[in-house]
């Protein structure tokens, strides 16, 4: 069965291949795009894209094609947009676009296949190499739920997770009782807690976590004091350790709880005071 293209999708002439340009975006050694694209389509699709440091990436008239890793050789198209005006800035959004209403349906929702080999720019040529996988029936909002003993998430795809209420991770959250490792990757500290009827069961519990990045806990409180929040942004990582269904007593889950404070050593080595 002969391979679908982006162009196929598109329809780009050959003679305008040189008019289009193609931006593959993708870990920049700081930040993932891909946590930013969950929290917010347009830090990739304004920030990331129309982004430039001292190289010119468009030209005014081009049309330009957001791309987004998924994985090694996979890729997501987030949006197309014409390139209106150059704003001549150095280190900062360079460009102004407006997006291709003709190719909407299509944003968020065909996932590509393409081994790049360069940097981040090239033609509109390569749009006939560039292999369509899939087509989403919506557009792509993360991975769903892996099951809860392959759960390690950043802050910011617990954030993504709570506020774009993405449905296998809400189904699988709200009902259960847990006890949850928070890790600070900077320092290796723990924090150990627990989610049980009383505080809300783990979905509450998380969802706090993502709206001020304490939860309400002594020590965590205090650090978001001393580093400010964005230090819980950049280094805070979830997991869980032992998850429950609702009918289990609380006792137990606290007991489990105070077990994997101990083991852990999160109390004399970590944020758990007590």
């Amino acid at each position: 069965m002969p391979k679908i293209t982006l162009n196929d999708l598109l329809n780009i002439k050959p003679e305008n291949y040189a008019n289009t340009r193609i931006k593959f975006n993708q870990h920049n050694g700081t930040h993932d795009p891909m946590d930013l694209y969950l929290q917010n389509p347009d830090i990739v699709n304004v920030r990331w894209f129309l982004w430039r440091s001292q190289r010119k990436y468009y030209r005014v008239g081009q049309v330009a094609i957001c791309l987004l890793k998924l994985s090694y050789d996979t890729w997501l198209l987030t949006t197309i947009k014409l390139i209106t005006k150059d704003l001549d800035v150095n280190e900062g959004i360079n460009y102004e676009g407006e997006e291709l209403g003709k190719y909407r349906k299509y944003f968020g929702c065909v996932i590509l296949k393409y081994h790049k080999t360069f940097q981040t720019q090239c033609r509109g040529s390569i749009c006939d190499d560039l292999e369509v996988l899939e087509v989403l029936p919506a557009q792509f909002d993360g991975d769903e739920f892996p099951g809860y003993d392959r759960v390690r998430l950043s802050y910011a795809q617990l954030h993504s997770i709570i506020t774009r209420q993405k449905k296998s991770w809400i189904a699988a959250l709200e009902n259960q009782k847990a006890v949850y490792r928070i890790t600070g990757k900077h320092t290796g500290k723990l924090y150990v807690g627990s989610a049980t009827s009383d505080n809300g069961m783990l979905l509450a519990r998380w969802s706090s976590y993502a709206e001020n990045g304490h939860g309400g806990n002594v020590e965590l409180k205090d650090l978001v004091s001393e580093k400010v929040f964005d230090y819980i942004k950049e280094n805070f990582q979830y997991s869980i350790l032992e998850n429950y269904n609702a009918r289990v007593d609380d006792r137990v889950i606290l007991e489990r709880e105070s077990w994997w404070k101990e083991t852990l050593q999160s109390r004399a080595f970590g944020y758990n005071n007590n």
